[in-house]
């Protein structure tokens, strides 16, 4: 057992992200039942939609698993309350000071994790008192840190900084990925992009096709002045590029994205209006699978790649 696994109670230390429009009950509670640490993504949930998915979830899994919770959001109370009420045990939250919420989820008996880009804010979640951070590069699909620290440099960088547990995250999709980020400091990883193309997960089929035929080069991270985001080069990430050439203001950016651009592409599948948020690793998934099989890869992978590590040894 390592620091992850203990902390979580689970048997791998791989925790499914808390993707908006892909993670559902039935992709969180597949994760957890395959030995990870499956979380509902509360940030496309109306706060009574988070409680039915909390409660299918509980009776999916007799396994661990937790809510990621977005901080921007204008009903987080009210989704505090449910995460309370329904007993969670973990949150993972991100995009806002950690500050806030931990020690009120924590008097709750709650295991707080905060989800960082730089080892700056980690320090900052760390003092705030949370159990873990995540490291996020700037690899990762969604939403960015703005400094563009790529998963290779920021592990290590964190890992110098803070005592408490580390789970990388940001272009980590299979079982060398795993180990190379461990290597490097990590005591766990978070995977997202992988997961998003699994049988399991809530995103439209359309979505789940588009991952598996990105290569190289086909997302870019882009809306940086109002909060970056990693989208695959579509339609309306060109209309972006063409407003870009005009010097937008800010107002201009905001009126071309309107609303719902995710839940158009990810969830209805609009995959030439709507906002594809996937990570750079989706150059190397090819086919979508059931959880399970996606998990057990990984650990096969992991566990060769640590046999083959003596063939490197000077």
């Amino acid at each position: 057992m390592n620091k992850i696994t203990q902390l979580f109670n689970i048997k791998y230390p791989i925790i499914q992200g808390g993707m908006i429009w892909n993670s559902g009950y039935k992709l969180a509670s597949a994760v957890s039942n395959s030995g990870g640490l499956g979380l509902i993504g509360a940030g496309s949930m109306y706060p009574e939609v988070l409680r039915e998915h909390i409660q299918k979830c509980k009776k999916a899994t007799d396994k661990p698993f937790g809510v990621n919770i977005p901080m921007l959001y204008p009903n987080l109370e009210e989704i505090i309350n449910i995460v309370v009420e329904e007993d969670v045990k973990i949150v993972f939250t991100s995009a806002g000071n950690p500050k806030t919420w931990t020690s009120f989820l924590k008097e709750k008996g709650i295991t707080v994790v905060h989800v960082v880009s730089s080892s700056v804010f980690a320090l900052k979640a760390q003092e705030a008192g949370v159990d873990a951070i995540v490291a996020e590069g700037f690899e990762a699909g969604g939403h960015n840190g703005r400094d563009e620290t790529t998963t290779l440099t920021l592990i290590p960088m964190v890992k110098e900084k803070i005592q408490i547990p580390i789970i990388a995250a940001g272009g980590i999709a299979t079982g060398r990925g795993m180990l190379a980020t461990m290597i490097l400091g990590a005591d766990g990883v978070q995977v997202g992009s992988r997961f998003a193309a699994s049988i399991e997960s809530s995103s439209h089929n359309n979505f789940k096709e588009t991952i598996v035929k990105v290569k190289e080069g086909d997302t870019q991270l882009t809306l940086k002045e109002l909060a970056p985001v990693r989208l695959v080069k579509n339609k309306f990430y060109q209309d972006v590029q063409e407003l870009y050439e005009k010097c937008p203001s800010k107002e201009d950016l905001v009126q071309l994205l309107g609303r719902a651009r995710a839940k158009k592409g990810m969830f209805e599948g609009d995959l030439e209006e709507g906002e594809l948020e996937i990570g750079q690793i989706a150059g190397l998934i090819h086919e979508i699978l059931p959880v399970e099989q996606i998990i057990q890869q990984m650990i096969t992978e992991f566990e060769d790649a640590c046999k083959e590590k003596a063939k490197f040894e000077f």
